[in-house]
């Protein structure tokens, strides 16, 4: 499917357009129009560009992909066209000079640009040259004036980051999740000890319990022996009495 037919199948109300691939039939854009007024994201890849001086209007236009192309020149219509364009990318293209770069001047949200295999970034000194001419930026082929290296949330837009949630909330769940899990196993941990002492302590007191029975029944049966033996000798007496009385 041809650029033009690509645009148009997708409708005009679309936010996110990608027509990668898909060649220009003369190296200009073709088949979008004024009407794509919600488009924030366009995606032209490898389609044959030459020049961009026939991009529509795109007010709400923040993410531009045009690598891979054959773009020298002709980046002035961008601020009039993109005005809040924050992200382009133009890698692969065919610009070789700084003064090229000078009209992207006028895009004053834009934060991140791309120029990887384009002639001008093997000059010396390029990386400080552009972010002297651009100082609105804030990445340059995905590092800022640091070498740090653009977050993924930027690069993936603001709506992915919100989305996501911000960093590290998951792992702090998870984090607390794990304590609770912890506290749990060590509760039933002293449960189960205290549970265990108590039950020994509790034998113990049985054991105890069951000797002193025994030895208040020895005493009782001791007791009724010697109980016993006495009234035995009284009956005895009783009857040596008996018999001398006789005589």
């Amino acid at each position: 499917m041809d650029f033009k037919k690509n645009c148009l199948l997708h409708g005009e109300q679309v936010v996110d357009l990608l027509v990668d691939n898909c060649q220009s039939g003369d190296g200009e854009v073709e088949g979008l129009t004024d009407e794509y007024t919600e488009l924030e994201v366009l995606s032209m890849v490898n389609v044959g560009l030459k020049s961009l001086a026939k991009l529509p209007s795109l007010p709400k236009l923040r993410k531009l992909e045009v690598s891979d192309n054959i773009i020298a020149g002709g980046l002035d219509t961008l601020a009039e066209k993109c005005p809040n364009l924050t992200y382009l990318n133009l890698s692969g293209n065919k610009i070789k000079e700084l003064k090229t770069l000078k009209v992207l001047q006028n895009l004053k949200n834009l934060r991140s640009l791309d120029l990887y295999s384009c002639e001008v970034s093997t000059l010396e000194d390029y990386r400080e040259s552009v972010f002297e001419l651009l100082p609105q930026l804030t990445y340059l082929d995905g590092f800022d004036q640091e070498d740090n290296e653009v977050p993924d949330s930027e690069a993936d837009g603001d709506e992915d980051e919100d989305e996501a949630g911000p960093v590290g909330d998951d792992d702090d769940d998870d984090d607390e999740d794990e304590e609770d899990e912890d506290g749990s196993d060590g509760d039933e941990d002293e449960v189960g000890l205290s549970y265990l002492m108590k039950e020994g302590i509790q034998d113990e007191d049985d054991d105890g319990d069951y000797v002193e029975e025994e030895e208040e029944e020895e005493d009782g049966d001791v007791d009724a022996a010697a109980a016993f033996q006495g009234e035995k000798r009284k009956r005895e007496a009783e009857d040596e009495g008996d018999d001398d009385d006789d005589e």
